[in-house]
């Protein structure tokens, strides 16, 4: 019997999240929000952009830390454009490469004022299909295709792009809501139809320029596994992305387990929500942006009760104005604030400081060559940041010195 279709958790925030105009994340922030999001069990990361030359030293040790079992279960993808030159250019760069997301424009919107004359119709399927090929003799073990403005194209023209692209060897679909164009109604009649008619997994991929992208991502997932096949649902952490942003990571997994008439669709059992409240703190100090007051979940308010009525029924029985726990998030353990003397690890530091530093957060060194050569890379990872340090990215320079000394090496 064919397993029951399920959803999974493709995190784009380490490729379209950091794309966020003004702002964004060091090489060592985007290593810690990969292992924060194999914490919590989530399928994929897509980690980065295979062709760009100051992302090469971080995607191959990151690519390390996956072979080492330091990322123990999470896939890391690399997005490209969907060009045999693309793909060959990026297995040179990033040779152990294993999974990978091919994009190409589909709309007639992009097709003609994009393109220019550059691509037709026939063209776009044409050079999508030979980059599939070609991922596929260089040794890709997974390739999602992607249709950019999925949702202003063609249903015709998006049903046979995703035939050809799943006859090159393709093994999911990426519709993109780029510009956050469906509405929930809209996504999942024309993802039901497609999953339908091409019988094949679906990513869905939505922006939030309308305010519907938690809702539209939930409902093309549900299409698609209406339709008998897998989805995976693109997430940022705290939401962060493009113009109004992507789908919330946390938002979907909440929307998906509490949800009405959510309860038959299945999501992958390895998401552990008790790492969100970690993850989301993390990622609001290293993008420098902070946390609504009202993010669902996480959010200062998220179970913050003030009105007479609602106070005394939340005392009564959570249930009354809580649909769920905020332990299952991570939440409601005391947070320590040290308002005392302060020793930290910057790019100036000495040996003296830097030891008690590290000797609060329970780390010792073997030898002081071992503890000098740790603190030469805490100082260039200062300067790497451009802020203080957390204690996960103290430990995981003293952890792995030589995967931390190639992600703040790059050569313009």
């Amino acid at each position: 019997m064919k397993d029951k279709p399920k959803i999974s958790i493709i995190d784009v925030t380490n490729r379209d999240g950091v794309q966020t105009s003004r702002i964004c994340l060091s090489k060592l922030q985007k290593t810690m929000l990969n292992i924060y999001l194999d914490e919590m069990g989530i399928f994929q990361s897509e980690f980065g952009f295979p062709l760009t030359h100051h992302e090469t030293n971080y995607l191959n040790a990151n690519l390390e830390l996956v072979k080492s079992k330091a990322l123990s279960s999470i896939r890391l993808g690399g997005w490209l454009r969907a060009t045999v030159d693309d793909v060959r250019n990026a297995f040179k760069l990033v040779p152990h490469l294993k999974h990978v997301n091919l994009s190409i424009s589909t709309s007639d919107q992009m097709i003609i004022n994009k393109f220019k004359g550059k691509l037709d119709h026939k063209s776009v399927i044409k050079e999508m299909t030979e980059a599939v090929k070609e991922a596929q003799n260089l040794g890709a073990d997974s390739i999602g295709v992607n249709a950019e403005d999925a949702s202003r194209t063609k249903m015709d023209y998006l049903i046979e792009f995703a035939q050809n692209a799943k006859n090159a060897g393709a093994q999911r679909i990426r519709y993109c809501d780029t510009l956050g164009f469906d509405t929930p109604f809209s996504i999942y009649k024309r993802i039901k139809l497609l999953a339908d008619s091409v019988n094949i997994p679906i990513e869905v991929h939505c922006h939030n320029d309308l305010g519907l992208v938690v809702a539209n991502s939930i409902a093309g997932a549900c299409a698609a596994l209406d339709a008998g096949v897998d989805a995976y649902i693109n997430t940022c952490v705290n939401g962060m992305g493009e113009r109004a942003g992507n789908a919330d990571l946390v938002s979907v997994i909440l929307a998906i387990k509490y949800g009405s008439g959510m309860q038959d669709y299945l999501l992958d059992a390895k998401v552990d929500l008790k790492k969100a409240w970690k993850i989301c703190k993390y990622a609001s100090y290293a993008f420098g942006v902070p946390i609504p007051i009202n993010q669902p979940g996480i959010g200062a308010n998220a179970f913050a009760h003030e009105s007479g009525i609602h106070a005394d029924g939340a005392l009564k029985d959570r249930r009354n104005y809580e649909l769920y726990d905020f332990e299952e998030l991570g939440r409601g353990e005391p947070e320590i604030i040290e308002t005392g003397r302060k020793i930290t690890a910057g790019e100036y530091s000495g040996i003296k400081g830097f030891r008690n530093v590290y000797d609060k957060i329970e780390v010792a060194f073997s030898s002081d060559a071992q503890a000098t050569e740790v603190l030469e890379l805490v100082r260039y990872a200062n300067v790497h940041n451009q802020k203080p340090l957390v204690d996960d990215e103290l430990k995981f320079i003293a952890k792995y010195p030589d995967i931390a000394r190639k992600i703040f090496t790059m050569a313009p």
